[in-house]
């Protein structure tokens, strides 16, 4: 019997047809949508008399460009509330859920899907952004699509894809105190690079990986993406049955016995083989920051920016010029720099363990006074997690506001960008030049990295605050 891998299972699982010489056409279980990037592709259906082929397989809801404050009057930005009520109608028209701004179930796509049941093992999961790789973390194949590709999906429930290459990275040893998933995946992105990844699908195993709650899970996949990845996967467990079995819509409506029995089969076979093979140890890892201008540009906090010495005749024109717009010079060191923008938030680091994770270094301490904090929920449900267990009394005696669910200033689409020249240590996923506004300075960092930071208004160890 040919041994398979877990991405191989669930691949050729819904292959409707292959193309000789040519893309699958594969069908889609789980279908995201939100304003920015399905207004095109439902506009597209209009035109030729299209109707939505299984309205029931697409969820909507409003994130990228929907305000973090007084979220009950009228979004101000034109662009942002036209493509806001574009949504509403559309999915009106066409029988789609919608979470639209003010609904109870309202949040950032990636934060949404999962906490409410609908992301789970063995699904085939598309949406126009990106970071659909975040919910490679309950065993789903998951990724990123272009509006062309919304619009397919919507009248098809399928989509021609080619099926990429398999990387396993594996990872052993121990995380060590002060060290988060965001570190791990950030160290891994820095070792394999921006593109080092590009073409494969990646499975994440080992130790330190089965030891991870889902929310870490989901924060290793999302950022996948970040290393030229078509998307991250992990194989289900009882850590994964174990957040399902809480979530009321999962066994609600179907036999839980039975889909945890499926369920435990999707994992790759003992023999199946991957096209490239990479270990890490757990063990060498400290809290990372980046310094560049793309996420592949990280190291370890206590770390110098490495010099042009370093770099062994590697130095290219596109690292001076992130420098440059960083204001960094090789080999400075990056504790002590001053910042002005702390932003916990983002489909990477909106959770309520971040949240959680932030406000446990906080407590008893207070915001730098130089520092404007964005501490912004993924979602509501992260919302009103935060006040009932009492975070949002800890944050707002430390000096720090909650504010309202949104993508928020993980990109500049929203009223939360970073003003020019200013530096933000962000949970996010991105520190491309302009992602939080034109001009912004973005040094990617976990949620203790950001908390560090935000009570001593420059980039700090976040062991110097931990037992």
């Amino acid at each position: 019997m040919e041994q398979k891998t877990l991405f191989d299972k669930i691949w050729d699982a819904h292959v409707v047809k292959s193309i000789p010489c040519g893309p699958d056409v594969l069908y889609i279980d789980q279908h995201y949508i939100h304003e920015v990037t399905s207004p095109q592709a439902f506009s597209g259906l209009k035109q030729r008399g299209i109707p939505v082929f299984r309205p029931g397989k697409t969820l909507a809801t409003a994130d990228h460009n929907i305000p973090t404050i007084n979220q009950h009057l009228p979004i101000r930005d034109e662009l942002s509330r036209n493509q806001v009520a574009t949504l509403d109608s559309n999915c009106s028209e066409y029988g789609i859920d919608y979470f639209g701004l003010n609904h109870p179930k309202n949040g950032i796509v990636h934060v949404i899907g999962p906490e409410l049941g609908y992301t789970r093992p063995g699904k085939t999961i598309v949406c126009g952004d990106s970071h659909t790789s975040t919910h490679g973390a309950f065993g789903a194949i998951a990724f990123g699509i272009g509006t062309s590709e919304v619009e397919m999906v919507l009248a098809t429930q399928c989509i021609l894809q080619p099926k990429p290459l398999k990387m396993r990275i594996t990872v052993n040893g121990n995380l060590k105190s002060g060290v988060t998933s965001k570190d791990l995946i950030m160290y891994i992105i820095s070792q394999v690079s921006t593109g080092g990844a590009t073409g494969y699908f990646v499975e994440y195993a080992g130790p330190v990986i089965r030891e991870l709650g889902m929310e870490a899970r989901m924060t290793i996949c999302n950022m996948s993406i970040e290393m030229g990845a078509r998307g991250g996967i992990i194989a289900p467990d009882e850590i994964t049955f174990r957040y399902l079995s809480e979530l009321p819509s999962v066994p609600e409506n179907f036999d839980w016995n039975s889909l945890i029995h499926k369920w435990k089969e999707l994992k790759s076979d003992a023999g199946a083989q991957f096209d490239r093979e990479l270990e890490f140890k757990a063990d060498l890892i400290r809290p990372m920051i980046t310094f560049g201008t793309n996420p592949g540009m990280g190291m370890a906090i206590d770390d110098s920016i490495p010099s042009l010495d370093e770099l062994n005749g590697n130095a290219t024109s596109s690292f001076i010029k992130s420098l440059d717009y960083m204001g960094f010079v090789p080999g400075m060191k990056m504790l002590g720099q001053p910042v002005d923008y702390v932003f916990l938030g983002s489909c990477t680091n909106g959770r309520i363990e971040d949240i959680r994770a932030f406000a446990k270094l906080v407590k008893g301490r207070k915001k730098a006074p130089n520092v404007t904090a964005l501490i912004v929920p993924g979602s509501k449900k992260v919302e009103l997690q935060a006040v009932d267990e009492g975070l949002v009394r800890i944050l707002n005696k430390a000096g720090f506001e909650l504010r309202e669910p949104g993508c928020s200033s993980c990109l500049a689409m929203n009223d939360d960008k970073i003003p020019e020249g200013k530096y933000a240590v962000s949970t996010s996923n991105r520190n491309f030049e302009g992602r939080q506004g034109p001009g912004a300075r973005t040094l990617l960092a976990s949620p203790l990295t950001a908390a560090a930071a935000a009570i001593t208004g420059k980039i700090t160890d976040p062991r110097e605050f931990i037992d």
